[in-house]
């Protein structure tokens, strides 16, 4: 197969170097500087230091019209608010081939008339309704894909298509890629967990304990699981790669950039300051407000996430986010 994966940050990358141990694959990136820095000196100092990038691997920053020529997978390694803006830019070429996006996370709303952020599959029906597109998604440090280690993503779409394309670029040795029709479920997951990992980084940097953190992560996969059913996902979604597993990796894992935020905001650091020093992006820190506001107008309630809101918008310490969430009424489960 001959793969192109647009966008070399440290996701890309990684699944880069996954894929072209079996197919012929392409990395670009806009910055031509990055590609001349990774093409010299055969790794990506930048965001995926010391794992050296095989000479199967081809580097580009050509146009992107060029270099996605005869390619029969598009992987878009990009962050959410660069999704739209690449998806119109592909949209013309009407390449036929599967497209799938690695981002998780809600797009902020466009306008204050349009007020509500938009998941990847509802940004791609505006932009590009006839693409065969899906998601690539799950439980996946990169710096540990990158390494080899075992891992399993899922690959989502209403296409067959594209859900097999997927497979069939990625599934390996150290990669077990499992194929499933509910995109909802999948970006809503990947999306949500993102704001439930700043949660638990909150109660970790605060040394609240593991049985604070076990009930933290429980009442998060429920509230995630609550949003994915308001918007049409399937209940046993949550309970799979994308959800729980998800979930528990970017909640309690040390490579988590939405742990670290949390926890560097409950030690008193600014988030001005967190995000500077992070270096990545924190999609949580972005899909935050969004999240709570789908919820609000679907009627879901998700006191976990907006307490990080308050948190992250100044609105309150992580101390009083936490007494807010323990005072709440007795309920049932």
């Amino acid at each position: 197969m001959k793969l192109l994966v647009v966008g070399a940050g440290a996701w890309g990358t990684a699944l880069a170097l996954q894929a072209c141990q079996r197919h012929e694959v392409t990395l670009w990136a806009r910055d031509a500087s990055l590609i001349q820095t990774m093409q010299q000196q055969r790794q990506n100092p930048r965001y995926l230091p010391g794992r050296a990038l095989p000479d199967a691997l081809q580097l580009s920053h050509a146009d992107i019209s060029l270099a996605s020529k005869g390619v029969d997978v598009t992987v878009l390694a990009v962050p959410m608010a660069s999704l739209r803006s690449v998806l119109q830019t592909l949209a013309p070429l009407q390449h036929p081939a599967p497209l799938a996006w690695l981002c998780k996370g809600f797009e902020a709303a466009q306008s204050a008339t349009r007020g509500q952020g938009l998941l990847a599959h509802e940004v791609q029906a505006q932009v590009a309704p006839s693409m065969l597109a899906g998601v690539l998604s799950g439980p996946s440090f990169a710096q540990e894909v990158a390494d080899m280690k075992p891992a399993a993503l899922v690959a989502a779409s209403e296409h067959a298509v594209v859900r097999q394309a997927l497979v069939d670029a990625f599934h390996g040795d150290n990669l077990r890629v499992y194929a499933n029709d509910d995109v909802v479920g999948v970006e809503v997951g990947g999306a949500v967990k993102n704001v439930m990992a700043i949660a638990t980084g909150l109660c970790d940097g605060m040394q609240l304990g593991l049985n604070a953190r076990a009930a933290l992560i429980t009442r998060g996969l429920a509230e995630i699981t609550r949003l994915g059913l308001a918007m049409g996902a399937r209940a046993d979604t949550f309970m799979g790669l994308s959800g729980l597993g998800d979930l528990v990796l970017t909640a309690t894992g040390d490579l988590s950039r939405n742990r670290q935020v949390g926890m560097a905001l409950a030690q008193g650091q600014s988030l001005e300051k967190v995000l500077q020093s992070l270096g990545h992006v924190a999609e949580g820190v972005y899909s935050a407000h969004t999240v709570v506001a789908r919820a609000q107008q679907l009627g879901v309630d998700m006191p976990i996430a907006q307490a990080v809101v308050a948190v992250l918008q100044g609105q309150a310490s992580a101390q009083q986010a936490v007494a807010a969430l323990m005072g709440r009424g007795a309920r049932g489960e």
